[in-house]
């Protein structure tokens, strides 16, 4: 099959760039061999040229709403590169938080825990959210000092040998 469709491919490019970032579609679109040209051809026509680039969403949007699906897929690598298109979008953290719990409502816990770990992930690494700190190591407690009994203590001081005057 070839498919070649010059128009929704130079409006789609750029959409595509601008989202997903220019190094990584740039990388994509290089290493394709003619092989994956077809695909990646596909890809940005259909997707990032016709989806994408209809005005009648705004990029917010279509992010939002690719993060929902791509979650009820179960397609995490594709929720990865989302996310950080999300947040050139953007999208904000509570708005990626709010749209994954809401896909758990409608696809599932397991899909949903896949993509907010996978989120999650890609939001410490782009520094959209800050790790937990960790808790200082607890000091080890030391051993509790041997108390001796009353009886035990009298007992000691009679074998004790008296102090010599």
């Amino acid at each position: 099959m070839a498919f070649d469709d010059d128009k929704l491919f130079k409006k789609g490019l750029p959409i595509r760039r601008a989202v997903l970032g220019a190094e990584y579609v740039d990388a994509s679109m290089a290493k394709a061999d003619d092989f994956m040209m077809a695909f990646q051809r596909i890809t940005t026509s259909w997707a990032w040229g016709m989806a994408w680039g209809d005005p009648t969403l705004d990029r917010k949007t279509r992010s939002i709403i690719n993060l929902a699906m791509l979650t009820a897929l179960g397609k995490i690598p594709e929720v990865k590169l989302h996310v950080k298109g999300a947040l050139a979008n953007g999208v904000t953290v509570d708005e990626i938080r709010a749209t994954l719990s809401h896909a758990a409502a409608y696809c599932g816990i397991p899909a949903a825990l896949d993509a907010f770990k996978a989120t999650h992930e890609v939001l410490l690494a782009e520094g959209a959210i800050k790790p937990k700190p960790e808790k200082p190591a607890k000091k080890p407690k030391a051993a509790p000092k041997a108390v001796a009994s009353p009886k035990k203590v009298a007992a000691a001081r009679k074998l004790a040998p008296k102090a010599q005057k």
